[in-house]
């Protein structure tokens, strides 16, 4: 049985243990409404650049010359899919519950299903966490670590910047991003999507086909907006997974915090019964030997 000195000492190490968790658990807090408020802000841009881009390619495409079949950019360019690239959106740090565990699960699953179809994949780890688990398991293309301490556009433009080269010069046939969405603090989704190349929205049957009248030729306006909505696409994914992570890792400390709080009180009543037992003990003993001594 553990002495009253060593149960003391262990109340007081699970004390200071929950208040780290306590103070962890409101950086996160604060560091999560800075995240969310960028992601709420980059939504709307990302989604409506996305939708345009799409809605244009499909009318071009429905308005082409038939036969004529070379893409109007190499970034639109459709080829069989025998070489993938797949980013994978990782945290840097840990405490944040199963947060790396479910993206490590979903990109091995990826790995899986489409080794199975044998097919060539490219490995981007973006998160110090990913880059450790798959640098022992799988060829990393390239690696990004410690952007999520304060995620800038100028990450979003270098990783875009490979993701593109890697494209236009067919190392890859097609790009996926997976990555943490950010839907409450208490769920995060797991999003596999495909970044390139770019799916044009089909047009729903009966509706009339707009012709838009450019200034620029299409080919220039791609030449400039593609590689922007690239770019646009990666922030958002790792303006979605910073703030999913916060999210996780301030759930986690808060459960830890409740968890030490149970702790405590649960080696508190062990030890009050302890004690109550030595001194029930030692007046046993007193009572015993008063009683000796009066025979």
């Amino acid at each position: 049985m553990p002495s009253l000195i060593d149960i003391r000492r262990r109340i007081r190490s699970v004390r200071n243990t929950q208040q780290i968790t306590k103070a962890m658990k409101m950086v996160s807090t604060a560091r999560l409404r800075r995240a969310q408020e960028r992601v709420f802000n980059a939504r709307p841009y990302s989604d409506l650049m996305r939708g345009m881009l799409s809605d244009v390619v499909a009318r071009i495409e429905a308005n082409r010359p038939p036969g004529e079949e070379a893409p109007l950019h190499p970034l639109l360019a459709r080829r069989p899919e025998q070489k993938v690239l797949l980013l994978v959106l990782s945290g840097d740090k840990g405490l944040a519950g199963a947060f790396n565990t479910n993206i490590m699960k979903a990109a091995q699953a990826f790995l899986a299903e489409h080794g199975a179809k044998r097919q060539e994949i490219g490995l981007i780890a973006i998160g110090r966490k990913g880059r450790d688990f798959f640098r022992r398991r799988h060829p990393l293309a390239a690696e990004y670590v410690n952007i999520f301490s304060r995620v800038t556009y100028d990450n979003a433009r270098q990783i875009g910047g490979l993701v593109i080269d890697r494209f236009t010069a067919a190392q890859c046939d097609a790009v996926y991003l997976l990555y943490n969405e950010f839907k409450t603090i208490l769920t995060q989704r797991l999003v596999v999507e495909r970044l390139l190349p770019l799916e044009p929205i089909p047009g729903k049957a009966g509706e009339a086909w707009i012709d838009f009248i450019y200034e620029q030729p299409p080919e220039e306006i791609y030449r400039h907006l593609l590689p922007r909505y690239v770019e646009v696409q990666v922030f958002r994914a790792l303006l979605e997974s910073a703030a999913a992570e916060h999210a996780a890792r301030m759930t986690a400390m808060d459960s830890a915090t409740n968890n030490a709080a149970e702790m405590i009180e649960h080696i508190t009543l062990n030890m009050n019964r302890i004690r109550q037992a030595s001194i029930t003990k030692e007046i046993i003993e007193i009572v015993s030997g008063a009683a000796a001594l009066g025979e």
